[in-house]
């Protein structure tokens, strides 16, 4: 625990009148300097989350400790305003009626007026806005305005900030944009924070590492490259990215190596595969994204498609199998192809990712746990 600035453990929030927690048995830790970024859908308790870190919910169970202090148990809370945090809402709620520096300097006051003009220079400064302070808030876009909102929480250099769905209310080209421009003001302020998002590129943007939270729990607390690639439960594996289910079996040659067998054909030569006693007679449901599809018209296998999703320079294909599957496929936009036109496709997958078949949201995958992975490359790289 002493290694994480923030650390969480198994804290649960419950309001009254609810069957369910909003916050279950959740546990994370954030390392001083870093971001961390909640990510789920509406409803999956990531505001909640970050409420309780804030001081403004009460922990009903569990524990929240920041820099090594306890702030919040079942017992103790430690108010909003003694944990020194700074926070920056969706709806900027910047002083319409005070300039850029006034706003700004809103939670600095106390400060001597020459030492609050120097900081209110410095923050401005930091986050691209520098000679503006004599600007007001409808004077500005509202990229600049989330940029204001910014400066104002880091400005009495708070040691946790957080930022709740802070681009929500602009348009989708520049919410990524943002995201990175944000990243680089947090990681040259060396701020520590905690973000919550619903957008996936925006938290693929700005975190360090990322949770995925449904119904309450936190499924996955890790970089994007592995909750991409190596998703710790069924919902994890679905909510990330683009990606379909499909029925496979695992089974081992004489050799030694695995081969799943799939709708797509059978795949083999992968770096990571689950031993076929993982299964019940090694039958399963094999991860198959949109990336590991790759358009062939040479390939035996072919498919209807049935959904295209025009990306400027791709198309992302939804498409059926004669045997009725569905997949999904990412083709370079100068393959454009009908919708209902049969395609030939071919599977490249490096390594598989299964779970128990039908399992439910919470399933773990096989490749979880570490005994059962073997390699089908090289006896060296097995994990």
């Amino acid at each position: 625990m002493s290694a994480m600035f923030l650390h969480a453990s198994q804290l649960s929030v419950r309001y009254p009148g609810q069957p369910q927690a909003a916050v279950d048995g959740v546990s994370l830790g954030l390392a001083a300097g870093d971001i961390g970024v909640l990510i789920g859908p509406s409803g999956c308790g990531k505001t909640t989350l970050l409420r309780a870190v804030a001081g403004l919910e009460r922990a009903s169970g569990g524990s929240i400790h920041l820099g090594g202090d306890l702030v919040s148990d079942g017992q103790h809370h430690v108010p909003a305003e003694q944990r020194r945090i700074g926070m920056v809402f969706q709806d900027y709620a910047l002083f319409p009626h005070l300039s850029v520096g006034r706003n700004v300097a809103f939670g600095i006051h106390a400060l001597p007026r020459t030492e609050r003009e120097q900081r209110v220079t410095e923050v401005l400064k930091l986050v691209g806005l520098d000679g503006m302070q004599a600007r007001h808030p409808h004077e500005l876009s509202g990229g600049q305005q989330q940029r204001v909102a910014l400066a104002r929480a880091l400005a009495p250099r708070p040691r946790l900030l957080l930022l709740d769905e802070p681009f929500s209310n602009l348009d989708v080209d520049l919410r990524e944009r943002l995201a990175h421009e944000v990243r680089a003001i947090l990681k040259a302020a060396g701020a520590t924070a905690l973000f919550v998002t619903h957008d996936q590129l925006e938290a693929f943007a700005i975190g360090d590492v990322i949770g995925v939270m449904h119904q309450g729990h936190l499924h996955q607390w890790d970089d994007a490259y592995a909750l991409y690639h190596r998703p710790a439960t069924r919902f994890v594996a679905e909510f990330i990215g683009h990606g379909v289910f499909a029925p496979a079996q695992i089974r081992q040659q004489a050799d030694g190596d695995m081969v799943v067998q799939t709708p797509l054909g059978a795949l083999s030569d992968m770096d990571e595969c689950p031993l076929p006693s993982a299964y019940e007679a090694g039958l399963c449901d094999v991860l198959l994204r949109a990336d590991d599809i790759v358009h062939d018209d040479h390939a035996p296998v072919k498919a209807q498609i049935v959904r295209k999703a025009f990306r400027g320079s791709e198309f992302l294909y939804t498409l059926r199998l004669a045997s009725g599957e569905t997949l999904m496929t990412h083709v370079p936009s100068h393959h454009n192809h009908a919708v209902g036109e049969w395609i030939g496709i071919r599977a490249e997958v490096d390594h598989v990712v299964t779970f128990a078949r039908g399992g439910g949201a919470g399933s773990p995958p096989a490749a979880a746990a570490q005994p059962r992975i073997v390699s089908t490359a090289s006896s060296s790289s097995a994990s």
